[in-house]
């Protein structure tokens, strides 16, 4: 039976969701970067230990994306955030328990994926239970409050490095994880989900709950139905289409070209890259708050301006500033930062890199990699994005260190600098212009052959 909640409650309790599933990202994307150094002194860790915990998280999450999709359509969309929220307080909590570095590492791949399941079902829950007018502001919701959660992080770590308690770091992101498993308990079924399992009286029941209005029930149940009889056909659409293939590759490579920015480098290993710049101790944990203060602020340009600017202006904007900032950062670093206004220098351009990706990739990469694709394979293709994402993800953190110590710091930002060159081409060649143009025009334009830059005309 559907979890009854009062009528006027369900914005509550959607951006609630939302918002606690954000920050539980954010939390754990930001957490690990304060406290290796720690974990290095305690387990011994060298650099490629290192790797391997930061990266063992998105090892998880890709596996936990890949599985989302099965659970979420079998067992159900609040189901599966349950069983992740479940996994990321016991992932939580196991990796402050952590006694080894292989411990530690199978911890991480828990909680990557609590995170991989959240981070698929999430937002496919509140586009399925939010009103229509309410569901752009709460997918918004989402996006910021994954910055909010990394600024948190951060402030959290800087605090607790000055008693070196990193066990308290990594574990104190459990009660986040427990708040977003009261929350969703608490939740009812999505109303699409329910007419695709035949449970008709509880999918009204459930709308009839979120929207009151009985003829906005009937016109939304209706809808719900009418588009339930097109299935998705994923797979055999891939191999059988051509032109959803290429939507697919355009969703796939954005997601390898928002990783290979360079940005989540940042977020994991921001201490170590303060550090290069000549910063130490708690002042390397400071000024990595302060690049998380940055992405929250950073991240209201984007939302301010998607829709005035439109989508390619943005995106070529943020990787200009992107290709400013990290290629002066790696040209001072490569220089040497050895007076102070040097290092001040250093951080003003790392802090304008990250201005630029906030502003643009962070968040307009997902909005594209669900207008680009046709309704009858979007949850393939935004399933087969999302698991790029968590791919790429884990060969830039897995490989950071090692070019970091085998071509220094100058050359491994300078070839960060120059992939953000590159991706102001492909933006220019083939990433459409999607501002105002309803999904029904994009999948006709895309069908019917046009260039991929052109199927937002």
């Amino acid at each position: 039976m559907a979890t009854k909640i009062a009528t006027g409650d369900h914005s509550f309790f959607t951006a609630g969701m939302a918002a606690l599933a954000g920050l539980m990202f954010g939390l754990d994307i930001g957490v690990i970067s304060g406290a290796l150094d720690f974990i290095g002194k305690a387990f011994g860790a060298g650099d490629d230990a290192k790797e391997w915990i930061v990266s063992s998280m998105m090892f998880g999450a890709a596996v936990g994306a890949l599985a989302a999709g099965v659970l979420s359509f079998r067992l159900g969309r609040k189901i599966s955030l349950i069983l992740g929220a479940i996994l990321f307080v016991i992932g939580s909590l196991f990796c402050a328990a952590a006694w080894s570095v292989e411990s530690l590492i199978i911890a991480r791949v828990v909680l990557g994926l609590a995170i991989g399941i959240a981070t698929f079902t999430a937002p496919l829950y509140i586009s399925e239970i939010a009103p229509p007018e309410k569901r752009g502001s709460m997918i918004s919701t989402y996006q910021l409050m994954i910055t909010i959660g990394i600024l948190a992080a951060f402030i959290s770590d800087t605090l607790f490095s000055y008693s070196g308690a990193w066990r308290w770091m990594l574990g104190i992101v459990a009660v986040p994880g427990a708040l977003f498993l009261i929350g969703v308990i608490r939740l009812p079924n999505s109303p699409r989900w329910l007419l695709m399992r035949g449970k008709t009286r509880e999918a009204r029941e459930v709308l009839t709950q979120l929207r009151g209005n009985k003829q906005r029930v009937d016109a939304e149940y209706n809808e719900i139905e009418e588009q339930l009889r097109r299935p998705q056909a994923g797979w055999s659409l891939f191999r059988e289409n051509s032109n959803f293939r290429r939507s697919v590759f355009l969703g796939v490579v954005l997601q390898v070209v928002q990783q290979f920015t360079g940005m989540n480098v940042v977020m994991y290993y921001a201490p170590r890259i303060f550090q290069a710049a000549g910063f130490q101790g708690h002042m390397a944990l400071w000024g990595t708050a302060i690049v998380g203060l940055v992405n929250v602020l950073a991240t209201f340009i984007a939302i301010g301006f998607v829709d005035r600017w439109g989508r390619r202006p943005v995106l070529l904007t943020g990787f200009v500033v992107m290709f400013i900032g990290m290629g002066v950062l790696g040209y001072m670093l490569h220089i040497g930062t050895t007076t102070l206004p040097a290092q001040i220098f250093a951080v003003v351009m790392l802090l304008i890199f990250i201005t630029g990706f906030a502003m643009s990739a962070g968040p307009l990469i997902w909005v594209l990699c669900s207008e680009v694709q046709p309704t009858k394979g979007r949850d393939f293709g935004i399933a087969a994005s999302t698991l790029t994402n968590w791919v790429a993800n884990f060969i830039v953190g897995i490989t950071f260190l090692s070019m970091l110590n085998g071509f220094g710091s100058g050359i491994t930002f300078g070839i960060y600098a120059a992939l953000n060159l590159l991706f102001i081409f492909f933006t220019i060649f083939f990433v459409p212009e999607t501002k105002g143009v309803t999904l029904e025009r994009i999948e006709s334009n895309l069908m019917a052959g046009k260039p991929l830059r052109n199927i937002g005309a």
